[in-house]
């Protein structure tokens, strides 16, 4: 780095909390958050770390134990942590909610806390409220032009029909990640019923069912979008044989490409929604150019993308953030 770049990152040295899971347990190979770290630090950044359950509320004041993070580009000793030390959130200018799913109230109660955070003043990425309100896949629907046909549901009868309509149909449930209880059903599926009474809990819990997109087989594409910057290139998790899920914690491989025509249109018209929503990171996931679900919570892909195309997606996102505080 040159002695004007250093001097220029120093000037707008940003304090950046991430909120993340148990870093002893990162992906050195693979890890975004790791990737955005790095960006962080190699910009002048000082970053913390912590978890979700190191924030705590006292009398209405969102309080913090966290340590001083450096993290390093060798996969034997890539971080150090420094002491634990309490303080108000208030003292970051910066916070990267980096925690990974599963949504459940745990996150939810660590979303509530950090509204005092933004009220505080704090930049608070991905917006704590834009992340309680957009869930991962009941907020695609409101792209639902963009689709496959879908419909949510907790009534058999309903998806029944549905299957019996499109003949080929995959069910998830709503809180799902990395393609945990996705099944795919066709009209002569043996299990159709005992399948739909477990994921829907006897008819008391919602449900996505999806018509089948053959398109799978040349990948489930993720789209990254940067503060309403759409990525040139996605990543397709293309299915291991035999399987219908392309997530690469399903054995999914991970083919970088550029993206198609339809792909970048699709994308663009949710750029600009997201980002006004503060949803600053976005894992858009397409099969065949249609959406199939909108990532906020943790989006990942960001390295398979990079030492695939050259790319430096988590720099952009950093001087996305520094150009938060220079407008």
């Amino acid at each position: 780095m040159s002695q004007t770049m250093s001097q220029q990152n120093q000037e707008k040295s940003l304090k950046i909390l991430v909120i993340m899971d148990p870093i002893e347990r990162v992906n050195y190979k693979k890890d975004t958050s790791l990737a955005m770290m790095w960006a962080a630090q190699d910009r002048g950044h000082q970053l913390g770390y912590c978890q979700i359950h190191d924030l705590w509320l006292d009398r209405g004041q969102l309080m913090v134990d966290t340590q001083p993070l450096t993290v390093k580009r060798d996969p034997a000793d890539f971080y150090t942590l420094g002491d634990k030390t309490t303080g108000s959130v208030a003292d970051y200018d910066v916070i990267l909610m980096r925690k990974d799913p599963p949504f459940d109230m745990r996150f939810i109660y660590a979303t509530y806390m950090l509204d005092h955070a933004k009220a505080a003043g704090v930049l608070v990425v991905n917006d704590p409220q834009a992340i309680r309100d957009c869930n991962e896949k009941l907020f695609a629907t409101w792209f639902s032009e963009y689709m496959s046909p879908t419909i949510v549901t907790s009534k058999q009868a309903h998806i029944r029909k549905f299957i019996a309509e499109h003949q080929d149909v995959i069910v998830k449930p709503l809180d799902g990640m990395g393609g945990t209880g996705i099944f795919r059903l066709t009209a002569d599926s043996p299990n159709i019923g005992v399948t739909i009474e477990v994921l829907t809990e006897l008819e008391t819990l919602p449900i996505m069912a999806q018509r089948y997109l053959p398109e799978i087989k040349a990948g489930d594409k993720r789209v990254l979008i940067v503060d309403g910057v759409v990525v040139d290139y996605s990543l397709a998790r293309i299915p291991s044989k035999g399987e219908t899920r392309g997530n690469l914690a399903a054995g999914g491989s991970g083919v970088a490409m550029p993206l198609t025509d339809i792909e970048r249109q699709v994308a663009e018209v949710v750029a600009p929604i997201v980002k006004e929503k503060g949803l600053m990171f976005v894992g858009l996931d397409l099969i065949g150019g249609r959406i199939t679900e909108i990532n906020v919570t943790s989006p990942t892909c960001v390295r398979e993308i990079d030492d695939q195309c050259g790319t430096d997606i988590a720099t952009d996102f950093i001087m996305a953030i520094e150009n938060k505080f220079t407008v």
